[in-house]
């Protein structure tokens, strides 16, 4: 007799289902799971043994095979433990495997028979429900589970209460849906004393998603600044906040089920590796990159991070997706973000001050700021110098105008925005491409004169004209202005810096 269970297989943000097919038959004691398993799953060995053990089950004394099917498709976690040893139980006749035929199963198992957390319920709860069966998981992410509508969902702490379950001797209660966080308070404006030229191209930034580097002394305010801009960003839709948990449910950072409305915000150290940045690694989980999709991606100090991991996010920033290519396996994660970058104008920090700066400059200027590729920085769209603040403006009152005013203009811009959505398909300015760009991103007669000859003097790329036009058609939205005027193009242009030559 050969028992059946369902479970997943995570490849990305896809689960593929994957049948655990269980046979004992006759022969020396032998326990093999085979199925292009990896040391993960082949462990699951001793902690299904140890959990039958607690339950006073011992494992019958013949051949014991477990196989992931398909064979050809690389299983890699720890989720794995509970539908091997659900279906080892319906090969014992301890449980009826018929009752298990319209359930996904997955839960790591602990050594005292305890079903414990491990990552992506929630594309397991998603491809159970497309596939019109429950789903069976650990009780701590039964609210995680829940958020996968129109699904019956086992929430099991232990495989004891499980059995019993699923005998009609006792009755689990159904898991409660995860709770909806508010956005986390963050940094008024009005506690940025000066810096209005970098205040309006944060406005601009936020509210047409585009990328933006703050350049400056230190302490002049650049991560202030960035901190600043959560608080200006609209929070996630219902969709969009389902998206991002799928990410973090497959990194293992979804706890208690909880989805948050606020978008991500990822600061990593510029220490990071390309594998932490973009994905990657022995078992293959999203980079930073991908857990700030729909959100912010915060990179201080640009150029202390390594030059080819900065290149490494070139391709995300254009496709807003991450490939990550492996001899076994091709994994994408989605990486729409926006990139928010501060950097020092030169090693020391105080380039132009007399006073300050090194001997070497501008030298050591020109040295400092190549770590960062042209190619890289013209994926920029708005560059904006940040001054050092004078002791006179922090003896200043706090600003008349803060998060709450630039929060409410933001969400007026990204309103008009999502009216041509369902034309363009494109969520933000940023994402303005093709004939939809020309349709919607169109100056009239006196911009389009200025705009091919600024073009001709600063030598824009055709990316930097592209990108130039989504700043300005966001500007004249924050304006209410249906067509790009000069006076938009004209402001899109001070904050363009053509990329340096190598």
């Amino acid at each position: 007799m050969v028992a059946l269970v369902r479970t997943v297989a995570y490849l990305g943000l896809e689960a593929r289902a994957v049948e655990v097919q269980c046979q004992i038959a006759p022969g020396l004691p032998r326990f093999n799971i085979v199925g292009l398993a990896d040391k993960a799953v082949g462990e699951s060995r001793e902690r299904v043994q140890s959990a039958l053990a607690a339950m006073g089950l011992s494992l019958p004394p013949k051949r014991i095979t477990i196989n992931l099917s398909p064979a050809d498709l690389p299983k890699e976690g720890s989720h794995y433990d509970l539908p091997i040893a659900l279906a080892l139980l319906a090969a014992m006749g301890v449980t009826d495997a018929e009752q298990l035929a319209d359930w996904v199963a997955v839960g790591e198992l602990a050594l005292d028979g305890r079903i414990v957390a491990s990552p992506g319920v929630l594309l397991a709860a998603i491809h159970a429900s497309e596939a019109e069966v429950g789903l069976i998981c650990p009780a701590t992410q039964g609210a995680e589970a829940r958020w996968a509508a129109g699904i019956a969902i086992c929430a099991a702490p232990d495989l004891v209460s499980l059995l019993n379950h699923l005998k009609g001797s006792q009755t689990l209660p159904p898991p409660q849906q995860g709770e909806v966080e508010q956005s986390p308070p963050g940094p008024d404006l009005k506690q940025v004393k000066g810096q209005e030229t970098a205040k309006r191209a944060l406005e601009i930034a936020a509210a047409g998603g585009h990328n933006l580097l703050m350049s400056g002394p230190p302490g002049a305010g650049k991560s202030l600044l960035a901190s600043c801009l959560s608080g200006i960003l609209p929070d996630l839709t219902p969709a969009e906040a389902l998206e991002v948990s799928m990410v973090q449910s497959v990194a293992g950072l979804l706890e208690g089920g909880r989805i948050s409305r606020a978008r991500p915000f990822r600061a990593p150290h510029h220490s990071a590796s390309m594998a932490a940045l973009t994905g990657g690694g022995h078992k293959v989980k999203p980079g930073e990159v991908s857990l700030a999709h729909l959100g912010v991606l915060f990179l201080d100090e640009l150029p202390e991070f390594q030059r080819a991991v900065l290149d490494s996010l070139r391709q995300p920033l254009e496709t807003g997706k991450v490939d990550v290519a492996r001899a076994n396996a091709h994994v994408t994660f989605p990486a729409r973000v926006q990139l928010i970058a501060a950097m020092n104008p030169c090693r020391c920090g105080h380039l132009g001050d007399p006073a300050l700066a090194c001997s070497r400059a501008p030298r050591c200027a020109a040295d400092y700021q190549s770590k960062v590729s042209g190619p890289m920085l013209d994926r920029i769209d708005l560059h904006v110098e940040v001054d050092a603040v004078s002791a006179a403006d922090l003896a200043l009152p706090p600003a008349a105008e803060g998060t709450a005013e630039v929060a409410a203009r933001v969400a007026a811009a990204r309103a008009i925005q999502r009216s041509r959505a369902t034309e363009t398909g494109a969520r933000t300015n940023a994402e303005l491409a093709g004939e939809h760009l020309d349709r919607h991103a169109t100056p009239d007669q006196a911009g389009r004169a200025l705009l091919l000859q600024a073009a001709e003097a600063m030598r824009l790329s055709a990316r930097g004209y592209t990108r130039m036009l989504r700043v300005a058609r966001t500007i004249a939205d924050l304006a209410g202005a249906e067509q790009i005027g000069r006076i938009h193009i004209a402001e899109a242009l001070s904050y363009r810096r053509q990329a340096p030559r190598a």
